[in-house]
């Protein structure tokens, strides 16, 4: 094999890692941040305690652990023990974090955590890493449905946070709710881009980040960073695109979208929901029937994944394959603007 050929077939090995970072090269990102916040946050309550399904390493949940081992419950590989020993604790007065992949938590647990948990209204607050196509592992690992499947739960809060910033200050707040709370958790190198805006989390809010006259997203968790990048490129174009992060789905915040919406109608622009999740179920759906329940009546778009289990392999091509890449989004929303 020549020395050209070797170096080549290194560089794709090294860019198609099948876990990776969702942080564009050069991005400030913090580490673990739902980890450390939950760490801060059980320093203030004696009630909270971890549990997991043999994942604590790979949701960020270690550090808890580490922090307070007599608070931290290891179940194995076993979800649906997982969820119903977390209704235990919440009936004896505890507030459990539960950490699993989305995938597992949505397939594999849901009539524990629908039996156990929501039907009872109990205070567990599960947190679930590899949301969406946030890994190249193949179906089996991408929670493309998990919005879609626990929306029809009720009882249930389902949060989509954007980046660090919001994981850190959403922890207390689930904590603060009363009831279950499904979150969808971004874990490792987080990227840190709510910062530049200002941002604060408002417990069941979405909030408009930046205006544009030609027209808006609406956006939940790391599709709203890409929003941002795309309406950031599209700006130097001439074309000015507002961007509204909601990362409550359900209950969601029909006001602000309504209003939003609204002005859309009155200024003639284009309303395009987009998230990391099936076409099918999730937040376009959810925005789209409320409009339509209040005859609110834009010209509407999604940007979402395809509904179909999707292939596996390197995140960023992944990314441009199914439509949810900066790049991707900024050629769509050009399309359907001239259209």
């Amino acid at each position: 094999m020549s020395e050209n050929l070797t170096q080549t077939v290194k560089k794709r090995l090294t860019t198609s890692a099948m876990i990776a970072s969702i942080a564009a090269e050069g991005q400030p990102t913090q580490a673990a941040p739902f980890g450390h916040a939950l760490v801060e946050l059980a320093r203030q309550r004696d009630d909270i305690v971890g549990m997991t399904a043999d994942l604590s390493k790979y949701t960020d949940l270690h550090l808890f652990a580490e922090a307070f081992p007599e608070r931290f419950f290891q179940m194995g590989m076993a979800e649906q023990l997982l969820m119903s020993a977390a209704a235990g604790m919440a009936r004896e007065g505890f507030t459990p974090f539960v950490t699993t992949y989305a995938v597992f938590a949505s397939r594999r647990a849901y009539d524990f955590i629908c039996m156990a948990i929501a039907e009872e209204n109990l205070n567990v607050k599960i947190a679930c890493a590899l949301p969406g196509l946030t890994t190249g592992y193949g179906p089996s690992h991408q929670a493309t449905d998990d919005i879609a499947i626990f929306r029809g739960m009720p009882n249930l809060m389902i949060i989509d946070p954007c980046d660090a910033l919001e994981i850190s200050q959403v922890v207390p707040a689930m904590a603060e709710h009363k009831g279950p709370v499904y979150m969808r958790l971004l874990r490792g190198k987080v990227p840190l881009v709510l910062d530049k805006y200002g941002y604060r989390y408002r417990h069941g809010k979405a909030q408009r980040l930046r205006a544009g006259k030609h027209a808006i997203i609406i956006s939940s968790g790391l599709m709203t960073m890409r929003a941002l990048e795309a309406a950031e490129a599209l700006e130097k174009q001439g074309i000015e695109v507002g961007v509204v992060h909601s990362p409550v789905i359900k209950p969601l915040d029909e006001q602000t979208i309504l209003q939003e919406a609204g002005e859309a109608v009155d200024h003639q622009r284009l309303v395009i929901t987009a998230e990391n999740h099936s076409i099918t179920g999730g937040l376009g759906e959810a925005v789209a029937a409320t409009l339509m329940r209040h005859g609110v009546t834009p010209r509407f778009q999604q940007i979402a994944l395809p509904d179909a289990f999707l292939a596996a392999g390197a995140l960023p091509t992944l990314h441009d394959r199914y439509g949810i890449s900066t790049e991707a989004m900024v050629k769509q929303i050009k399309v359907w603007l001239q259209a």
